[in-house]
């Protein structure tokens, strides 16, 4: 079994824990409101604008012997580059006029970026590839599913789900090019670390999912951007 499948395999349980949370559910049943979709982005914004730092920090602190790597982060660097302000620009699309790019996340949310900080600086930066196994992942398991889901019943249009619609189609390739990445780490010690940072990325990504403010039920019927 290759290393990715075991990651798979080994996080299995994780993940289901994740897609659990019930707004994940009720959003696949076509439970949504405005409010949650606009608190769903706000979180996405906080911690996607860590994501270039937080890869950048890591390409500085690539353990002896992996430089190998460096490549493969410089092409991640690039292709996350402004997705953040898609963020911004979706929810301007909502209507949401508060400003988002200068607001407080979640403590969710910032425990979770904290976490990834603290895996490259304190543990191994390569458990950092945990957490790109469990955003990308799950963009791919629910982000274009999940923008259909939201966008039929609230009426809103295609500029709000840049975010949502382009990674589900860019992390589709995204996945493949992590999974031949993965394959090449046969450290087992690298191995574990990535493994264990999975799980704990796992909790804390259902964490934020979590913490959003569930549909009422009188918001879960259409209720587009004049609403």
């Amino acid at each position: 079994m290759s290393f990715y499948e075991q990651l798979v395999s080994q996080t299995a349980l994780d993940r289901a824990s994740l897609l659990s949370t019930p707004i994940i559910q009720g959003c696949l049943r076509g439970e949504v409101s405005l409010p949650s979709y606009i608190a769903f982005l706000r979180e996405a914004y906080h911690h996607v604008r860590h994501t270039v730092p937080l890869m950048q920090a890591f390409r500085a602190r690539i353990p002896a012997g992996r430089e190998w790597l460096a490549p493969a982060l410089d092409e991640y660097i690039e292709e996350e580059q402004g997705h953040d302000e898609w963020i911004l620009d979706d929810i301007c699309a909502c209507g949401h006029t508060e400003p988002v790019r200068d607001s407080q996340p979640g403590q969710a949310t910032e425990v979770m970026v904290a976490y990834a900080y603290d895996t490259i600086a304190r543990r191994n930066p390569l458990g950092f590839f945990g957490m790109v196994h469990v955003l990308e992942g799950t963009s791919v398991s629910l982000a274009l599913l999940a923008a259909d889901q939201i966008q039929k019943p609230l009426g809103l249009p295609d500029s709000a789900f840049s975010y949502l619609r382009s990674h589900g189609t860019l992390d589709q390739e995204h996945v493949q090019h992590f999974q031949l990445l993965m394959d090449q780490i046969t450290d087992p010690q690298d191995q574990a670390d990535i493994v264990h940072a999975a799980k704990v990325f796992f909790r804390l990504y259902g964490d934020v999912f979590r913490s959003l403010p569930l549909p009422q039920p009188r918001a879960m019927v259409s209720e587009g951007v004049a609403a």
